[in-house]
Parts: structure tokens; sequence; C-alpha cells
């Protein structure tokens, strides 16, 4: 008996310390590298740099993140790319641009689909944006959370935006997703596609006569010094998938996974508030250095009867029971 209780002592202590070895050993050191086309001080690029602190912080120093905004790993095409072949570890960018992977996110890219940012908060954290981040895995990618950027808006260097008419022939830049390049071709403009980091230059140089984004993106790269004119137009709400390279992910253990996903939540609802705040701060800095048309809601109306028929369009190549479901959670919202 004494020899079987000492044996059961042992094994017990045994596994007590295999238990606080491993618990000791839960959390590894590892690196990540977050890219974006955004400059620093952008919100974007605000937002990585969130991540990281509270990673750190998570993770005992243990768990970093280099940053490497203003494009300086390529424009959002290349480093998504970068990101689902494993050579980037994180990213934030248009949650549209992975319409060419995954159809259905098409559908945020959509003209007019959010009244307000509380609106699109409430969609993308709810079982809508769930489903969405859902299909990523499948394309090397795990989303992590949805930062924001965000309502856009047109510059340009020809003239001041005052009806809907004023765009017809403009050149504007648009990002490199069918949806912008269809949703600006309706709107009468000879859409462009092109990445942010070729922006400046293409309009310095008038190969383009503008493009939109949101006003921090306008402020932050200066495209106040190659553009006059700022028509605010909020013809879409730009929420912005924040992602890992799923070979990336699955190196990590469950517990690094918990915490790379708990600092990423915290991440996005600081950023989203900074955003926000720097929206307002960005316009009436540009106030200051462009001529700005503010659209009555009467010629908006015009804006969003040009744009139906590309919701038309997109809500059956999207699919439409998707659409209908996602248009349900808004209006439900809304009521």
């Amino acid at each position: 008996m004494k020899v079987q209780k000492l044996v059961a002592a042992a094994v017990s202590a045994a596994c007590c310390l295999m238990m606080v070895g491993g618990a000791q050993a839960e959390i590894r050191e590892h690196s990540f590298r977050f890219a974006t086309a955004n400059p620093k001080g952008h919100p974007i690029p605000a937002g990585g740099e969130k991540f990281g602190e509270l990673l750190a912080q998570k993770s005992g120093n243990k768990m970093t993140v280099k940053q490497f905004p203003g494009g300086v790993l390529g424009g959002d095409v290349q480093v998504l790319s970068a990101v689902q072949g494993g050579t980037i570890e994180l990213t934030s960018m248009n949650a549209g641009i992975l319409q060419g992977q995954i159809k259905e996110f098409a559908i945020v890219d959509l003209p007019y689909l959010f009244n307000n940012a509380k609106e699109a908060d409430a969609v993308l954290d709810g079982p809508m944006g769930k489903r969405m981040s859902d299909l990523m895995p499948a394309k090397g990618m795990v989303n992590l959370a949805f930062f924001d950027l965000g309502f856009r808006n047109l510059t340009n260097s020809k003239r001041l935006i005052k009806s809907v008419d004023d765009i017809a022939g403009l050149k504007v830049r648009v990002v490199q997703s069918p949806t912008y390049l269809d949703t600006w071709t309706a709107l009468g403009a000879n859409a462009v596609p092109m990445p942010i980091t070729e922006v400046y230059t293409a309009m310095e140089q008038k190969m383009i006569d503008g493009h939109e984004n949101p006003f921090t993106v306008i402020e932050a790269n200066k495209f106040y010094e190659v553009q006059k004119y700022l028509a605010v137009t909020n013809h879409m709400y730009n929420p912005q998938a924040f992602f890992m390279s799923k070979k990336a992910w699955d190196k990590l253990n469950a517990d690094e996974q918990k915490i790379v996903r708990e600092a990423a939540q915290e991440a996005a609802v600081w950023q989203r508030q900074f955003s926000r705040d720097e929206q307002g701060k960005a316009l009436a800095a540009l106030k200051t250095k462009m001529e700005v048309s503010e659209l009555s809601v009467e010629e908006l109306g015009k804006f969003r009867a040009k744009v139906k028929p590309v919701i038309d369009k997109y809500a059956t190549t999207i699919g439409p029971e998707f659409v209908k479901e996602f248009l349900a959670e808004i209006e439900k919202l809304r009521k």
C-alpha cells in the first residue's frame, strides 16, 4: 500500500509540475508585422499601434508587432497577397477589397448602404459580420475585428461639385474593386482603378482629376496640395477588416489566439472612436485649405437614384438571400 501511495503521489506531483510548466510555456515569443498603405498618424496605423500595445501588455511582452505604415511593404493588393501567403502577418484594409476573394464582401461597398457609423458597428459586430468573417479562413485570412475609416467623399481639381451632373467626365481614381468602378461610372465619371500609393503623383501630374476617400485619408496624405475642391458626398461607409494571415494564426496555440483576439477587439473599440473624432478634425482642417460643398438631401437623393442599378447588379452577384438578410438587419436597427 505504501508503495502504491508513493507512486500515486509521485504521479500527482509530476502532473502538477507539467501543468505549471505548461502554463508558463503557453505564451511564446512571436513578432508580427502590421502593414498598411496609410501614413503614420492616420486612424488605421493608429489602430495597428494600439493593437501592438495591447498585445504586448497581455502577453507580458512576448508577442510584439512591428509597424509598417505608408505603403512601404506595398499597396493593398500586394499586402493582401502577402498576408495570404504568410510573408506579412497582419493588415487592415477596406473590407470591400476582399470581394475579389469572397463575393459577399462586396456588400459593404454598396453605395449609400449605411446612414451612420452606429448602424455599421451594430451589423458588423453582429451575426452578419460573423458570417462574413467565417468565410475568410478558406482564403488564407483570419478576421480579428472591424476598424473604421469613415464615410468617403469626393475631391477634384476641376470644379466645385454642386450637383451629380457636375461629376460627368471627371477622371476619378477609385479603389481596385469592381463596386467602386461601377459606382463612379454610374455617376458619370471616368473611373480609374489605382493603388492609393500612386494617387498623389497621379493627381499632381494631372493624370487623374480627383479621387474619393474619407476626410482623414485626404488630410493625412496631403491631397489638398494637389486638389482644390471637396464635395461631402458620404457615398460609402468604409469598414476596415483587421485580419491576420491564417498561416501565422495556425502557428499560435489556443492561449495565444485568445490574447490576439482580445487585443484586436479592444483595439477596434478604441480605433473606431479615435477615427470618428479625427474625421471632424480633418474636415475642419480641409475647410481651411479647399473649397468645400455640402450637398442637400434632395441632391443626394439624385446620387442615390443614379447608383440604384449598381445596387441591383451586386445584389444578384453577391447572392440575393445574403443581401436580403443584411439589409433586413439594417432595417431592424432603424425601426
